[in-house]
């Protein structure tokens, strides 16, 4: 990776993480089929119990990132991997709806603090700051891929659904056990990353702080990542749907083992895995440009991108496998950018906190846009929903522009609460 020795660890480390989180969650609507048969629920209960599994994994990132701060990183991100195991070998163990309930929310409860400690380890921990971020989103993409492939070959090697679940946990516990050994120092790019991890926030201090973070710059990052998790979870969630409806997907003959899957889902499965490489570039570009001005390019892209899916989609196959490609690559080389936003406008005493808001903005306020999706795409048309994923981008865009034009003028606005940190 070209990188020093106590960076590698970190990142090592917050690789191993990061994929593990979206492995265990992408797996759990492969298992969604099987207990739909197993116990005879219907869709509308299964799809609830589902819900309380990821609903804490958004929602808890806020108390997730005071836990950080209080904590420190390393042993939060040792105890998610521990908890989320063990979770699953509490679906291993289900023989009822209720427990596999129970599984889903402890899932769910230990996976939302991994986001705010790996990020705030990285942020505090490493040098070349960018190159990390982007190392650990392909990691990301890279669970978001292998979680389902590897739970669906497994189901389909044995029907032991109980097996599958207390395999897909022993990972997790392997991470874990790394993540005792692994050493490395948790502070080198920021001076303050000590202020006194033993001292519990006070609901006084804990209001202080987040008045203090909402009246810097971090309140235009925190707008800026929200109506990027309103495209980010607008187009992820509907793409497939839309994909399936093509007539362009109708001419593709797949063989008979294949039977039943569109080839729309492989073109979406492309998107996912072309996405590593668009974590990579925009770690790279972190670390050689301001991070706002790399997220004006790419909001304007996206803009672009959502535009042009309407012409798109009727000029058949391969224009639309290169707009997917395209769309795969940016869409995802924004997170490193916001990431480091956040580190670049908030002091590392907060950091934890810092980036708890941040996810309950991409994950908490980001999913509106299903409902806003499902509103306009059930009353409207394709296009219409198109043009509301690119005034979603215009916004994001404008935000990040007007940062910038504010942060140029030097004096008037408190880049960091406390100090500024380039990070360059």
């Amino acid at each position: 990776m070209g990188l020093n020795k106590n960076d590698r660890a970190i990142a090592g480390f917050t690789m191993a993480g990061h994929s593990l989180v979206h492995w265990f969650e992408t797996s759990i609507p492969i298992f969604l089929v099987v207990w739909l048969a197993e116990f005879d629920v219907s869709v509308a209960l299964a799809g609830v119990i589902v819900a309380l599994g990821y609903a804490p994994f958004g929602l808890g990132s806020l108390p997730g990132g005071v836990l950080v701060d209080r904590f420190g990183p390393k042993r939060l991100i040792v105890l998610c991997l521990v908890g989320m195991s063990a979770s699953f070998l509490v679906l291993a163990l289900s023989t009822s709806i209720h427990l596999v309930a129970v599984g889903l929310i402890c899932w769910g409860v230990a996976a939302s603090v991994y986001h705010p400690a790996g990020l705030a380890l990285i942020s505090t921990g490493v040098d070349e700051r960018g190159t990390v971020l982007g190392w650990h989103g392909i990691a990301g993409n890279a669970g978001i891929a292998l979680g389902p492939f590897a739970a669906a070959t497994l189901l389909f090697l044995t029907d032991q659904w109980h097996l599958v679940a207390g395999l897909l946990a022993i990972p997790g516990f392997v991470a874990a056990a790394y993540g005792l050994r692994v050493d490395f120092d948790a502070s080198t790019a920021d001076g303050d990353a000590d202020a006194d991890e033993n001292d519990p926030m006070s609901l006084a201090e804990f209001l202080s702080t987040s008045r203090v973070l909402f009246t810097s710059a971090f309140a235009v990052v925190f707008a800026i990542i929200a109506f990027e998790g309103l495209f980010y979870r607008g187009i992820l969630t509907y793409l497939p749907e839309i994909l399936h409806g093509l007539p362009a997907m109708e001419d593709v003959t797949l063989s008979a083992g294949l039977e039943g899957i569109s080839p729309g889902d492989y073109i979406y499965v492309g998107l996912l895995v072309v996405g590593m490489a668009g974590q990579y570039a925009g770690g790279k570009l972190t670390d050689r440009i301001q991070s706002e001005r790399g997220l004006i390019a790419i909001f304007a892209i996206l803009c672009v991108l959502a535009v042009a899916f309407v012409p798109v989609l009727s000029m058949g196959l391969v224009p639309i496998i290169l707009l997917c490609i395209v769309l795969g690559f940016f869409l995802f080389a924004t997170q490193p950018l916001y990431q480091d936003a956040v580190a670049v406008h908030t002091p590392s005493s907060a950091r934890g906190l810092s980036y708890g808001y941040t996810y309950v903005g991409k994950f908490g306020i980001g999913p509106v846009s299903i409902a806003i999706g499902g509103f306009v795409l059930g009353g409207y048309s394709t296009a219409a929903f198109f043009g509301v994923l690119a005034a979603f981008a215009f916004v994001g865009m404008a935000l990040t522009a007007g940062l910038l034009v504010a942060l140029n003028r030097a004096g008037w606005w408190q880049t960091t609460p406390a100090a500024t940190n380039s990070g360059d």
